[in-house]
């Protein structure tokens, strides 16, 4: 004979089962204990077999609730996995970015303009160094960052936006006036950065930067946000600084803001992901991002490791 579990009743009878207790059941569940009692009966009833033993001190299995008690946790997990994964689909899409001066974001809003819409989540963050556990965690579905280095199996990631380098300095510097900036020029300055973190992808790429063009990278002081560089820039006795092409910068009138070329060094972004995420959203930002990615061309700078990425149109997805 074919039976409808209550998955209710089967939810009930787990409780027991693990509290060896009705009374601790009832307050895990929010019910009351003879609301449990009623449904762990249902279900006994239906089944045609006793489950639990009842007495004074709690309950204990019976031989039949032993051999049930694998199969009610496989039904109420399958229950649970078949409810999440369309709660999954229905909320907003969390998208992690370093920040949301910086172009990745700008990636995030033409993609949400071209699809119409959709609920994103913009969620702000130390780059890819929290954006992976967050990934394998589930508390993001997807982040923008530059990958290093050996990437966990279980994460995707596909390469998105090389963003070309501006230099920023004080207007009475000496490159003030200048169109553009040959790459070359750049050997002997020194560039102030105080938000490069030690060991972070960003760090890492313009060491690689400094390395190539001969410049010096300058750490010092604390790290006081955008905003307070900007204001001691014009005073950092001849130090420049770099922004991506697509970072918004207030404008400022003692600021100055220059392209790099020939070559042009270029951050690389890369948009990653866990493979088993199912959001429908994510699918398309995917999808999007992979049609409208610009494979960089000769006239571009890029550390060795996203040259052979970016240059080669490699899709690590």
């Amino acid at each position: 004979m074919r039976v409808e579990l209550d998955l209710g009743a089967v939810r009930a009878f787990l409780a027991v089962a693990e509290l060896r207790h009705f009374g601790a059941a009832a307050d895990r569940l929010g019910l009351s204990q003879q609301a449990v009692s009623k449904r762990v009966a249902k279900l006994e009833d239906e089944l045609g077999a006793a489950l639990l033993l009842r007495m004074s001190s709690g309950a204990e299995l019976t031989e039949d609730g032993t051999e049930f008690l694998p199969h009610a946790r496989s039904v109420l997990a399958a229950a649970d996995q078949a409810v999440g994964s369309l709660r999954d689909r229905r909320r907003a899409l969390r998208v992690d970015v370093l920040g949301t001066r910086f172009a990745a974001t700008e990636l995030l809003h033409d993609f949400h303009v071209a699809v119409g819409g959709g609920e994103i989540d913009i969620i702000k963050s130390n780059g890819l160094r929290s954006a992976v556990p967050a990934l394998l965690e589930g508390t993001i579905d997807a982040a923008y960052a530059r990958v290093r280095g050996t990437v966990d199996p279980r994460i995707a990631f596909i390469p998105v936006h090389a963003e070309t380098l501006h230099v920023i300095a004080g207007d009475t510097h000496r490159f003030a006036g200048r169109k553009t900036l040959d790459a070359s020029e750049l050997e002997g300055v020194t560039a102030w950065m105080p938000g490069n973190e030690q060991g972070s992808e960003w760090s890492d790429f313009y060491t690689d930067l400094a390395e190539r063009f001969g410049l010096r990278i300058e750490t010092r002081g604390p790290n006081f946000g955008f905003d307070y560089l900007l204001e001691q820039l014009p005073s950092a006795d001849g130090q420049i600084s770099f922004i991506g092409e697509g970072t918004r910068m207030p404008w400022r009138p003692d600021i100055v803001r220059i392209p790099v070329v020939r070559p042009a060094p270029a951050y690389p972004w890369y948009l990653l992901w866990r493979r088993d995420t199912r959001h429908p959203l994510l699918t398309a930002l995917v999808a999007h991002s992979r049609a409208q990615f610009q494979r960089p061309g000769d006239e571009i700078w890029l550390p060795a490791p996203d040259e052979v990425l970016m240059k080669s149109g490699s899709d690590a997805g």
